[in-house]
């Protein structure tokens, strides 16, 4: 269970940390200026804010603040999809698997992946 629950912002900075490993604040920020105008101040007080709710973990020791993720990506991944199965879809997984196929075109890799699985799910 996360110790407190990210807002959407900084879901954002998780994700950027998830594939990063570890950033400054300049990097993150870079990142997140790709998509969405976020001044730098606001990235940095996004981190400080993170770091007191325990969501990073910062490397102090040079005078370049480097930030890592403190929450796993899975774990939290797996909160909120089950808190919007059971909010949004209420408590079925197919009727979200339903939305989310017939929302986008699904490319047949992403089709045999999901087969796969429903496979491996039917010999359990």
């Amino acid at each position: 269970m996360l110790k407190s629950k990210p807002t959407e912002s900084e879901l954002e900075i998780l994700a950027i940390l998830w594939q990063e490993k570890n950033a400054t604040v300049r990097t993150v920020h870079e990142v997140l200026s790709k998509t969405k105008d976020a001044g730098y101040t606001t990235t940095l007080k996004l981190l400080q804010i993170m770091l007191e709710k325990g969501l990073v973990t910062r490397n102090g020791e040079s005078k370049i603040h480097i930030y890592k993720p403190a929450v796993n990506k899975e774990k939290t991944q797996k909160q909120f999809l089950n808190k919007m199965i059971n909010g949004l879809f209420a408590g079925s997984s197919t009727d979200l698997v339903l939305q989310a196929l017939g929302n986008k075109k699904t490319s047949l890799a992403e089709l045999e992946k999901i087969q796969e699985l429903i496979d491996e799910l039917k010999k359990k």
